[in-house]
């Protein structure tokens, strides 16, 4: 599912319990360089192959948070889309991710909050159906601004 306005994404009165948008990417060796550099995060699991060999995992693992960061790709292109404000993020990491795995982002509408507008979402992340990453986040998402409102038939 693609937003509906590229540049503003859903209104709060256009979402629904239930709607869901995915983004899918293969992690390659150039992110997780990318990644350890702009985050900070130079852990030998993520870049040594020596010593992520002799790790629990066996090899090299992607970083859990730049799969997380392709959930917020997804809330912030499209759904809710451009103009959302990402609010806060749950996460549980079930299973690692390699080099070449492609990474599904996931999210789907939970609730919806008309009077804080607020809106939150299921957030997962899988890898050949697997689920590697799941959770929850909650954004706070723009009304529909009065002029662009469908007419009332009640009036």
């Amino acid at each position: 599912m693609n937003c509906p306005d590229p540049l503003h994404g859903y209104y709060l009165e256009d979402l629904k319990i239930g709607m869901s948008a995915s983004f899918t990417k293969t992690i390659t060796e150039t992110d997780i360089v990318l990644f350890a550099g702009l985050s900070g995060d130079t852990n030998p699991l993520h870049l040594d192959a020596d010593y992520a060999a002799q790790s629990f995992f066996g090899q090299r693992v992607a970083h859990g948070m730049l799969s997380a960061s392709l959930i917020s790709g997804v809330l912030g292109t499209r759904l809710p889309g451009p103009g959302a404000i990402y609010i806060d993020q749950h996460l549980s990491f079930i299973a690692p991710v390699h080099i070449g795995d492609t990474v599904t982002a996931t999210v789907t509408v939970l609730e919806i909050n008309l009077q804080r507008r607020r809106v939150k979402l299921e957030t997962v992340c899988s890898v050949k159906g697997n689920v590697v990453m799941t959770g929850s986040a909650t954004t706070r998402v723009t009304r529909r601004p009065s002029h662009n409102l469908p007419p009332n038939p009640s009036k």
